[in-house]
């Protein structure tokens, strides 16, 4: 699949942008800064671009840019991305009423989204399982594809799109309990055949 990471540059995107090229994923990291997507390409072994231009022929777009840079650059990319399915991976430490999922996916005519928000730079390709919720069978197909590879646990049907706010929300609680705890722990989903 190829996919492109709006906001590849920080350490989040560049951690996934890693473990999917690992896993045989042709994968492009986008920046508003051509020059700072090619050099964070070149450190993760992938393609690099500026956004308008990353986004071109991807099957999937991942927008992780920070939570303030995430629905303006939807809405610069709204032509560009046009039908292509989106997932957002943005998020705050507290939950947002809309979520910022869906601001982002009321910028768009693609489908949205969301998930990855319990899963760090740091546990990219670790057990745990990735939780990915939208409203639309393309969007959610290809995100828990792209989650399937993200994480070495299992990605999982977390719901429609309005359940991004709490998804979004379980940022904080993952931060706080690896500060408290000195960790870098993800989340288990128990019980499940």
């Amino acid at each position: 699949m190829r996919v492109a990471i709006v906001g590849g540059t920080g350490e989040f995107g560049l951690a996934l942008a890693r473990r999917l090229h690992e896993q045989g994923e042709d994968v492009v990291i986008g920046s508003r800064d051509r020059d700072r997507a090619l050099a964070a390409a070149a450190e993760a072994g992938v393609n690099g671009a500026e956004n308008s231009a990353a986004v071109e022929g991807a099957e999937l777009v991942v927008i992780a840019c920070d939570a303030d840079a995430a629905v303006e650059t939807a809405r610069s990319l709204r032509d560009e991305i046009g039908s292509t399915p989106v997932l957002c991976v943005a998020s705050r430490l507290k939950t947002e009423v809309p979520s910022i999922a869906e601001r982002v996916a009321a910028e768009l005519d693609a489908p949205v989204a969301a998930g990855l928000h319990t899963v760090a730079a740091r546990t990219v390709g670790t057990e745990q399982d990735a939780l990915v919720c939208g409203d639309r069978a393309e969007a959610k197909e290809a995100a828990l594809a792209v989650a399937g590879l993200a994480v070495a646990g299992d990605a999982l049907d977390a719901g429609p799109l309005v359940n991004a706010r709490a998804l979004e929300g379980l940022t904080g609680v993952i931060v706080a309990i690896n500060k408290r705890h000195k960790a870098h722990a993800g989340i288990r989903i128990t019980g499940l055949e």
